[in-house]
């Protein structure tokens, strides 16, 4: 490993952090309003977590997320195919905010259980792309691939209820 790839960035670390906060910050925008409104009308199963959970469980994933961004970009110039491993990362974003417009915006429990099923397959797929690069920012894939596991058993169980 080069000196180059050991030194530490900054810039390109914030930018990194950023951009799955972004992803988050528009997410949040979407579900707000249900959030206080159409989500408690829902029957929920008996594992749902409290609402005050959501902010600091999602804040941390997203911090992962931009940590293995970083660690991958870190690593850029040694990746043949350096965009495809973006695009993969960035679609996984899509799919994470398109979960939230299509259960909290659109209301559409069944379609974000078929999104969220997606999402989970791509996110694995993306860890496994970043594993093999570094493979600490595989890893750092794993809180997030539960996560996501859990919110698609949630997602089914408040299909199945209501």
């Amino acid at each position: 490993m080069t000196t180059k790839n050991r030194s530490f960035s900054f810039i390109p670390f914030v930018i990194n952090l950023i951009i799955p906060f972004g992803f988050g910050v528009l997410g949040g925008l979407l579900t707000m309003q249900s959030v206080k409104t159409w989500y408690p009308t829902l029957a929920k199963p008996s594992f749902n977590p409290p609402n005050w959970i959501f902010g600091p469980v999602w804040s941390l994933l997203y911090i992962l997320m931009g940590v293995s961004a970083y660690l991958v970009w870190k690593k850029r110039s040694q990746i043949a195919h350096f965009p495809r491993t973006i695009a993969i990362y960035l679609i996984q974003l899509v799919l994470n905010l398109m979960w939230s417009f299509i259960f909290f915006y659109a209301h559409r429990i069944g379609l974000a259980l078929i999104e969220i099923i997606i999402l989970l397959v791509v996110l694995i797929v993306n860890a496994r792309v970043f594993y093999k690069i570094d493979k600490t920012a595989g890893l750092l894939f794993i809180p997030y691939a539960l996560w996501v596991s859990f919110a698609t058993l949630l997602t089914y169980s408040i299909y199945s209820l209501n």
